[in-house]
């Protein structure tokens, strides 16, 4: 299954937002540097969903706010 994620790095708090089934909108207090505001969203996706960290994979977006996860 796909998910889409528009993230917010550098945020002053952490907040986790669900539009849609496989919409979601993600600010995390980590800045986008060497992927730790990634990490952050993968972290954050495992907890919201119940599933490990392993199971989720950036598709697409590494670099960029809107990104796509593949979650087994």
């Amino acid at each position: 299954m796909k998910i889409y994620v528009k993230v917010k790095p550098k945020a002053k708090t952490e907040r986790f937002a669900q539009t849609d089934e496989t919409h979601f909108s993600v600010s995390v207090k980590e800045p986008p540097v060497e992927g730790r505001a990634n990490e952050a969203v993968i972290r954050a996706l495992a907890v919201h969903l119940g599933i490990s960290r392993s199971r989720i994979a950036l598709v697409s977006g590494a670099t960029v706010r809107e990104k796509v996860f593949e979650v087994d």
